[in-house]
């Protein structure tokens, strides 16, 4: 089974968000499991000198779509086991950060026909080519369309990931048109016409022979008009063919017995992890103890993250014997809010505006709780990281939140954090004041943390289900290859 992932980033060489850390974890574990996976995405200038430094070129060859004919050189490398191609155009993607430019419908419209015509020049046929978000979506359109007939491409079907269904690449008809090379008949509402646009995320949601997202909830959620989209009909209507699939997390790149950012290495000890809280507190100039409850923040600044609710209810949360540390960028309206509330608060709130990945380690180890109250949550990897560091979550019940956090029952003892249902400030403060309750009870805090050491994050058990994706597809392409010819 040989599987090429094609994405916009991946660790280690490229990260945005979320989606780089799914693309460089899971065909690490799909190929634990014999599967040959190997990542293709674009040769960004951000990517570190020590790592571009090992890969070596394959192939130099023209890229044409639309009118253009672009330049493209095809280079590999391996880490970890894992093999990656980079797409080199320094008109394309020789500049500072990923996304975000004017062109960003020319660099990824180019991006898509060169993987179509770099496999050419691989040593690797792929059965399966795996596409994420719609940077990648026109790929599955390109398949079932330019490419149906193309030996390179013989047999090959398409699964098309949707990380997170509100970012969907909507530029105008015309424009994409031009980039294709396509007639109307292509900008139809069963094709790429969205409600007057142009979308890429609907060529992988039209056109692939499988979709999956990153977590059951969400796979419903999408279905339905409040968080669909303006593509819920179209996720109903495909229902059969979209399956949800939670995020793993690398367990042996974020390990509290063996990562070196934090100060006492632990498993299960709480008191172990409580020491790391304290050089957390004297690091950051808080008043250093054992026993204040310390609620982590590790995110974007924007609304999704439910930071209005955090807002709304911060300085009532204040008045008890709190700390929260927050890290993170995003909405200047959200980073001016917890400037002022550090300076105000000094001795409770300290934020550091960015992202610094050393400083979020040592958060996950060093709070007691970790809030994610988010509006919308396809999956969520902090919530994952926050329990594999023994930090409870308090989450609202969306998404991928609802399908790993389950909110702590006194009555039996069982549930790893705490969480509410309602998008509603008064119901975040009841939870996070609920939690602040139950840690101070030595016993039961001990049974909490406990409990989501239970859980396999890994991405073993999200590997077994993709591999289960793979193989009906394949069983479904031997199916269809050995039926009888008529003459």
């Amino acid at each position: 089974m040989n599987i090429l992932f094609a994405t916009s980033e991946a660790v280690p060489l490229a990260k945005t968000g979320g989606l780089a850390d799914v693309a460089g974890a899971l065909p690490k574990a799909l190929n634990k499991r014999g599967v040959d996976t190997r990542v293709v995405m674009p040769k960004y200038a951000q990517i570190p000198p020590a790592l571009l430094g090992q890969f070596e070129q394959v192939a130099v060859f023209n890229v044409a779509f639309g009118w253009r004919n672009q330049y493209c050189g095809l280079l590999r490398a391996e880490f970890e086991g894992v093999t990656y191609y980079l797409i080199d155009n320094e008109r394309y993607f020789k500049r500072d950060g990923l996304y975000g430019y004017d062109d960003d419908s020319e660099r990824f419209v180019f991006f898509c026909f060169a993987v179509m015509e770099a496999v050419r020049y691989m040593d690797f046929h792929p059965d399966i080519v795996h596409c994420h978000d719609w940077q990648t979506g026109l790929i599955p359109f390109l398949l079932k369309t330019r490419y149906f007939y193309d030996p390179a491409w013989a047999y090959t079907k398409s699964v098309f990931t949707i990380h997170n269904l509100k970012y969907q690449g909507l530029f105008g008809v015309e424009h994409l048109q031009d980039l294709l090379g396509v007639g109307y008949d292509m900008f139809y509402a069963d094709s790429l016409e969205f409600y007057g646009a142009g979308s890429c995320m609907k060529g992988g949601l039209v056109y692939a022979d499988k979709l999956t997202t990153v977590s059951g909830t969400y796979a419903e959620e999408i279905q339905t008009e409040y968080f669909g989209e303006r593509l819920d009909s179209l996720l109903r209507y495909r229902s059969g063919d979209l399956i949800g699939i939670v995020n793993g997390i690398d367990d042996e790149l974020f390990d509290p017995m063996n990562d070196i950012a934090i100060d006492v290495p632990y498993r299960n000890s709480l008191s172990r992890k409580r020491k790391n809280k304290v050089e957390l507190q004297r690091e950051l100039g808080l008043p250093q103890s054992e026993n204040i409850p310390l609620v982590g923040i590790v995110s974007r600044l924007v609304e999704q993250k439910g930071f209005d609710l955090i807002m709304a209810t911060f300085e009532e949360l204040l008045q008890e014997d709190v700390q929260f540390v927050i890290l993170g960028a995003g909405d200047e309206r959200y980073e001016h809010f917890f400037n002022d509330a550090a300076f105000r608060y000094p001795d409770k709130v300290k934020v550091w505006i960015g992202y610094d990945d050393r400083l979020a380690r040592r958060i996950y180890a060093g709070s007691d709780m970790f809030a994610m109250p988010s509006q919308f949550e396809p999956c969520g990897l902090s919530q994952l990281l926050a329990l594999r560091y023994r930090s409870v979550p308090i989450v609202r019940e969306t998404g991928g939140l609802k399908d790993t956090v389950r909110a702590y029952d006194e009555y039996n003892g069982e549930g790893n954090g705490f969480s509410f249902t309602n998008y509603n400030a008064h119901d975040y403060m009841f939870t996070v004041r609920r939690a602040l309750a139950l840690y101070r009870n030595e016993e039961v805090w001990k049974q909490i943390v406990n409990n989501g050491n239970k859980e396999d994050y890994s991405w073993n058990r999200s590997a077994k289900a993709y591999i289960s994706v793979y193989s009906q597809l394949l069983a479904h392409r031997e199916e269809k290859e050995s039926w009888p010819v008529i003459l």
